[in-house]
């Protein structure tokens, strides 16, 4: 179910029973598969094609809550391929979006941390793995990654991506 879908839902409050477990990493394995519908676009870009990547970035995860590096910088138009490695012993995510997006994003994951979401924009990686997400960054501006499971993003497990 899609995040928009599964907050629509919740809004109405048609949901009295749990939602699917949001994090198990084998419902999340590969963001490079080709989907049916169309690549939605973001205000910090959209899907990238794999093949139109002409750098990767490795970012590592740790269990002090913080991404190694803090901060990209990508030109403006560029796809790139974002390596996330979880260096740690507990499951953690990288999650694109604009400061805003991610806040309201990190605290629906307070209230429903079961909720199911599968994104071209997300990774989910368990300990000791690697996740990865193609991106094309075709908007300029300053955006965030960031580890919304909770308690996480409290933890300041934040990351800063400037597009110019």
């Amino acid at each position: 179910m899609s995040t928009a879908l599964n907050t629509f839902i919740l809004s109405l409050g048609l949901l009295s029973l749990p939602l699917a477990q949001a994090h198990a990493p084998a419902a999340h394995q590969n963001h490079l598969a080709k989907s049916a519908s169309p690549a939605e676009q973001k205000d910090w870009g959209i899907a990238g094609d794999l093949k139109k990547a002409k750098r990767t970035i490795e970012i590592r995860m740790t269990d002090d809550m913080r991404f190694a590096p803090m901060a990209i910088q990508v030109k403006l138009g560029e796809t790139v391929r974002l390596v996330a490695v979880n260096a740690g012993k507990v499951l953690h995510e990288i999650v694109i979006g604009t400061p805003q997006e991610l806040k309201a994003h990190a605290e629906m994951m307070k209230k429903h941390p079961g909720m199911e979401h599968d994104e071209p924009y997300m990774a989910h990686v368990d300990p000791g793995q690697k996740g990865t997400i193609v991106w094309t960054f075709n908007r300029a501006g300053n955006f965030e990654f960031a580890c919304l499971i909770p308690g996480h993003f409290e933890a300041g497990m934040i990351g800063h991506i400037v597009v110019k």
